[in-house]
């Protein structure tokens, strides 16, 4: 009973909004935090969806009005989606008198439990009939829309009271359409008797199938005397009359109000067109990451709004669309509300997660989460995937955006748990997961990480290599004193001459006049793009590319920079502190030893920056990454040995150009923070070649080193042979891969034939002139499918996709929370999390939101709830 009168709130919150409670936009629109994607997936993912509506009432049919009041916010039923909304797996079998649900049905039926009104399991829901009347009609519309509960497993409980072993069998729901199964009390149930039989008045068995549930077995398979065909009866039975009732509702063409309704095909299709209009408008509106609403949307205000600006648009250039819009349109169906503009993007979004869902079919997948806050102070979790799709393309998705009261480990655990069982995808599927380096992501007792494992253990865990590269550098810049301090003074050199838009637009004008000059002489090449005019770039603390970009501006426009700061010192009209601060930042700027680590630090981070770009990339995958860790290594190392001669020739050459003191090389240094030692003989050039230079390759390497250290585990290592063009190609290492890391995706059997594989595969890809030239594990498998040989190693490309989906870094669910900033700006700020949420979705996942048709929306649009427009042709 607790269940139903926490639904019961959920209802009044909705009746001004005129949506079905149970329906999944009344749910995501409400004020409630329950969201239930799964419920419009069902909606639109049974293939019979347009049978199950257009079923005609037979002769014998019983209507609606035959068993209670039609009320006035009543819809039509949704679609039955039968057994195929909820798959259970069980990989041990249950005792009888365990009554707890194995870990997998827990998950699933917590998820359920959170984001619909109404319990699934037969052995847990509130009777009908101890529903408050007005409430039995939505109860009845929601489990019709949800069919008949009949988890899976793998083994049922036995009956261990009975003499004889005996147990549950899944065939029977073959053979029974109603039967349905309570994994919380091992029984039987029948649906229709549940929804429509009455208060059990006493008659001994007359509940057995509604209230207290079946679990006599032996009386199943029993001839005439089965105890499931003695509850179906004869034709005036109490279980054939609940099911012709159940028929009747379930079918829409019963329902008095269709039957009685002559719908009108030009009405209808004013309807469409005027929906269809509204919906093309919102979709270009959220490509476009633009508002929907105006400030004053009445018809006397000159500005009302970009939604319907956008649909006057297209009045204008369309006679039929402004035949039917705006005051054209009938009062009470317009299709410009607030609540119709949610409606549809939820419906938009919710299609969008089901082709994802579709995308990935049965293919294992990677999470990727990380969590930042919105304008309005919310902690908002991304959630990515990572798959192989059917092509074995690397495909990465935005899959939702929750908001968490917090961001323990065990609330971000939850809150991914629901996502994946509200999009129908398992736990038990996860292959890798990727976070950040916090403590409550990577913990090794209480962290997700360690909760994700308790759940899947074949969920391996990566950081974030992108992250990893960002912690290496700065931790790198801060060990060198030197290093540390250039940073610090470029910041403050770029605040000083971008205090105010006068300087900023000084430093353009100085700039132009260099790039002029510098053209003259011949010493800048001209063309489409080149030497366009810019402003110094900040760094910022958590992108290590914004540094090698300020570094980049700050050398390109250094002349420009002296001029305004020159200009700066020697104006009277400008503050004493102001011209201080010049002073300061320009005998900075012009010392020798700003410009040899300016140049130092640009030919280092020429070098990291690709690895930073690389690690970012969706398409790669964790062995090219770590290869690419080792080719910067490299680089760096040849830097050390080979650079210096060429970086002080250019130094040297720069100062020259701009007039810039040179130093003896050869004289004693001195260093400001030792105490004088009259038999230091350090020179100069020591110093610099030796300090500076040496040891800043040197802590880069030294930090790169003991970053990705960790990455060489015993897995990688592994992975590392499974490469047939190289060397390191070794059969006993691969079978010890898929044997020890992947146990649950390959049998015994599969095991012997991945062997027998492995060396035939190897001959193939070395004597193939496509396939041995291909650069990585990820074009390879790519390969493979495309000339048509996937089918002939199907074993190995099994553990080709699985080795693959391993996450790299979470960049893309980074990239998420820059569109967050898009849509949920200051101006915007009261936006609900279910709007974010689907406009996120639409606007990220924008090439499949393209290619979801207006006609599809509109259907299920017309049949989440009651419209007073009619959207269904009349078929001729």
């Amino acid at each position: 009973m607790g269940l139903v009168a926490a639904a019961v709130p959920v209802f009044d919150a909705l009746a001004p909004v005129r949506l079905l409670p149970f329906s999944p936009i009344a749910l995501l629109c409400s004020a409630a935090p329950a969201q239930d994607p799964g419920l419009l997936l069902a909606f639109s993912s049974s293939p019979g969806s347009a049978a199950v509506m257009k079923r005609k009432a037979g002769p014998n049919t019983i209507k609606i009005n035959a068993f209670f009041k039609r009320v006035a916010s009543s819809s039509q039923p949704t679609e039955n989606v039968g057994e195929a909304d909820v798959q259970v797996t069980n990989p041990s079998p249950v005792n009888a008198s365990d009554q707890d649900m194995p870990d997998v049905v827990n998950v699933a039926e917590q998820a359920e439990v959170i984001t619909t009104p109404y319990q699934r399991d037969p052995g847990k829901r509130c009777q009908i009939w101890e529903l408050p009347p007005d409430k039995q009609d939505y109860a009845r519309h929601f489990y019709i829309s949800k069919g008949a509960y009949r988890p899976e497993l793998v083994e049922y409980p036995f009956d261990e009271k009975s003499k004889h072993r005996r147990q549950f069998q899944k065939d029977w729901y073959t053979n029974f359409w109603w039967l349905e199964y309570s994994t919380h009390n091992d029984s039987a149930y029948c649906l229709p008797c549940f929804l429509f039989s009455k208060k059990p008045v006493g008659r001994c068995g007359s509940d057995t199938f509604s209230v207290k549930g079946f679990r006599n077995w032996k009386k199943v398979n029993d001839g005439k005397a089965c105890a499931f065909l003695t509850h179906v009866g004869g034709p005036d039975s109490a279980h054939n009359y609940s099911a012709r009732c159940y028929e009747d509702l379930k079918t829409s063409m019963a329902h008095i109000d269709n039957v009685m309704e002559k719908r009108n095909e030009k009405v209808a299709t004013a309807a469409r067109l005027r929906l269809k209009t509204t919906i093309e408008a919102m979709r270009w509106l959220i490509f476009q990451a633009c508002s929907f609403r105006g400030h004053d949307e009445s018809a006397g205000s000159k500005n009302q709004g970009n939604f319907l600006e956008m649909v006057k648009i297209l009045a204008l250039y369309n006679k039929d669309v402004a035949g039917v819009v705006l005051e054209n349109a009938p009062g009470n169906a317009k299709y410009t509300s607030g609540d119709v503009q949610k409606e549809i993007v939820g419906i938009l979004a919710l299609e969008v997660q089901k082709a994802i869902r579709e995308e990935i079919g049965n293919a294992k997948f990677c999470i990727m989460v990380d969590e930042a806050r919105d304008e309005s102070r919310k902690e908002q979790m991304a959630v990515v995937l990572r798959f192989a799709n059917k092509e074995a393309e690397i495909i990465e998705r935005f899959l939702d955006l929750v908001h968490v009261n917090d961001t323990a480990a065990l609330t971000l655990k939850n809150a991914i748990c629901t996502v994946l069982s509200n999009n129908n995808l398992n736990v038990q599927d996860i292959r890798g997961q990727a976070y950040d380096g916090a403590s409550n992501m990577r913990g090794e007792w209480n962290g997700l990480k360690a909760l994700i494992l308790r759940e899947c253990p074949y969920a391996y865990y990566i950081h974030c290599m992108a992250h990893q590269l960002q912690l290496a550098l700065v931790a790198a810049s801060r060990e060198v004193h030197e290093v540390h301090n250039f940073f610090q003074n470029a910041n403050f050199v770029i605040n000083v001459v971008s205090a105010s838009t006068k300087r900023s637009d000084e430093l353009l004008a100085n700039q132009a006049e260099e790039i002029a000059r510098e053209i003259e002489l011949g010493e800048l090449d001209t063309g489409r793009g080149q030497n366009q005019i810019g402003t110094l770039q900040r760094p910022g603390d958590t992108r290590w590319s914004s540094h090698y970009k300020s570094i980049q501006s700050l050398k390109k426009m250094f002349a420009a920079t002296v001029a305004v700061l020159r200009g700066i010192a020697s104006d009277r009209s400008v503050s004493k502190y102001s011209r201080g601060d010049a002073v300061g930042s320009l005998k900075i700027v012009i010392s020798f030893d700003f410009v040899f680590i300016l140049h130092l630090m640009e030919k280092i981070m020429k070098i990291t920056d690709v690895l930073c770009q690389k690690l970012q990339y969706k398409s790669l995958d964790i062995l090219n990454a770590i290869d690419s860790v080792s080719n910067t290594k490299v680089l760096l190392g040849e830097l050390r040995e080979h650079g210096w001669d060429s970086l002080l020739e250019e130094v040297k050459s720069f100062c020259v150009k701009h007039e810039i003191d040179i130093p003896d090389l050869d004289r004693k240094y001195v260093d400001v923070t030792k105490s004088r030692n009259k038999h230091d003989n350090t020179t100069t050039l020591h110093h610099y070649k030796v300090d500076v230079f040496s040891v800043a390759i040197d802590q880069q390497l030294s930090e790169l080193n003991d970053r990705f250290s960790t990455q060489a585990t015993e897995l990688l290592t592994l992975r590392s042979s499974l490469d047939p063009r190289h060397e390191s190609f070794d059969i006993p290492k691969i079978s010890t891969l898929a044997e020890k890391f992947y146990p649950a995706d390959f049998s015994s059997q599969e095991l012997a034939q991945l062997e027998s594989q492995l060396p035939h595969f190897q001959l193939h890809v070395c004597n193939h002139p496509e396939l041995m030239t291909l650069p990585s594990i990820a074009c390879l498998t790519k390969g493979l499918v495309k000339t048509g040989k996937a089918s002939s190693y199907p074993m190995v490309d099994r553990l080709l996709r699985l080795v693959i989906t391993l996450p790299v870094s979470t960049a893309t669910a980074e990239r998420a929370f820059s569109a967050m900033k898009i849509f949920k700006t200051r101006l915007r700020s009261k936006m609900g999390d279910d709007l974010l949420r689907h406009c996120m979705i639409i606007y990220i996942e924008k090439k499949i939101a393209a290619k979801i048709s207006s006609d599809e929306i509109i259907n299920i649009f017309d049949l989440i709830s009651s419209r007073r427009g009619h959207f269904k042709l009349i078929e001729m």
